[in-house]
């Protein structure tokens, strides 16, 4: 049974400070929500509704900046929702939301909380949380790991960059870094760069660069099967777990 819905999602987020007080009477309290408005697509793997006892890994997709807006049919574009939409099953949940403006990049915090509302509501298996995304989500895939160390097993940006240096403390995760040589968009030496970062910080690292590939690399990327295992051998629990 294949499942692919639409979820649009409202998180309220709060925070409560309570700021120490030179007296009890001047103590105070403040509380601040955010609000946090996503929609986004959501796969369920055809043995999610038969083994009702298992958990199961997900996969978190961050599409570019042209399938960003309102119109949920448009993250199916390109990448694996795409591949989903034209009836391929993967073993996985795969959660793709959508950017609502392409004037503004993805915002990791609303991610962060779609994932948990996710991780709350389905069964999954949080020691195999996968990320990967496509020129703006490969920044988007990049940034999230940066800011999130310890979520993921392993990430696959694809014709993505970075903005800021790693430093000495930043924790890698397993990662594999897809780009075109040709790519105009965003220079191939952007990945060559972060992959030296990755390696020059012990991180588990490899790079594909397609030697004909322009800023197009994606679907020659997400229609191999290496990928989606290459995914499934790493979990935060042990170095590697077989399928």
């Amino acid at each position: 049974m294949r499942q692919f819905l639409l979820f649009p999602v409202l998180l309220l987020f709060a925070v409560s400070v309570s700021v120490p007080a030179f007296s009890q009477s001047s103590a105070k309290h403040f509380t601040k929500t955010r609000v946090v408005e996503l929609n986004y697509l959501l796969y369920l793997p055809p043995a999610y509704a038969t083994d009702t006892h298992s958990t199961f890994p997900l996969i978190l997709f961050l599409h570019g900046s042209g399938e960003s807006g309102s119109d949920l049919n448009q993250v199916k574009n390109n990448g694996i929702p795409k591949l989903i939409a034209e009836g391929k099953d993967f073993p996985f949940v795969v959660v793709s939301p959508q950017n609502p403006s392409s004037d503004v990049s993805w915002d990791t915090k609303s991610l962060k909380m779609l994932l948990d509302e996710v991780i709350s509501t389905y069964r999954i298996d949080t020691n195999r949380l996968y990320l990967t995304g496509l020129s703006m989500g490969g920044w988007g895939t990049w940034d999230m790991q940066f800011r999130y160390q310890d979520l993921f097993a392993a990430i696959a940006p694809v014709c993505g960059f970075f903005d800021y240096i790693l430093e000495d403390d930043y924790k890698p995760v397993p990662v594999w870094i897809f780009h075109g040589a040709k790519d105009d968009v965003v220079p191939v030496n952007r990945a060559v760069e972060m992959f030296q970062a990755v390696r020059k910080h012990g991180g588990e690292v490899k790079i594909t660069i397609y030697p004909e590939a322009n800023h197009n690399a994606w679907t020659e990327t997400y229609n191999n099967p290496e990928l989606y295992t290459w995914f499934l051998k790493h979990s935060k629990n042990s170095k590697t777990e077989s399928n």
